[in-house]
């Protein structure tokens, strides 16, 4: 189960396929659903976390430039 993301079923359906084709394509092993499922769910729940914090992390630093420039412009 996804604890950190809610993904609609749509969704997950085309990032377990995208799984199944990257270890074909990639590692010439064919993974079934539930072995497609399970690493999405590690990906999700153990590393997405940290590209989550580092996008919020470089929308901080976009924004506080932002602001910067703005207060330049006080006369």
């Amino acid at each position: 189960m996804l604890k950190n993301f809610k993904i609609d079923d749509h969704a997950k359906s085309q990032m377990i396929d995208e799984i199944k084709r990257y270890f074909l394509e990639e590692r010439s092993e064919e993974l079934g659903d539930l072995a497609a499922l399970l690493t999405l769910e590690f990906v999700a729940d153990k590393l997405a976390p940290h590209f989550y914090n580092c996008g919020v992390q470089d929308a901080h630093e976009f924004i506080s430039e932002r602001i910067e420039d703005i207060f330049e412009l006080n006369k």
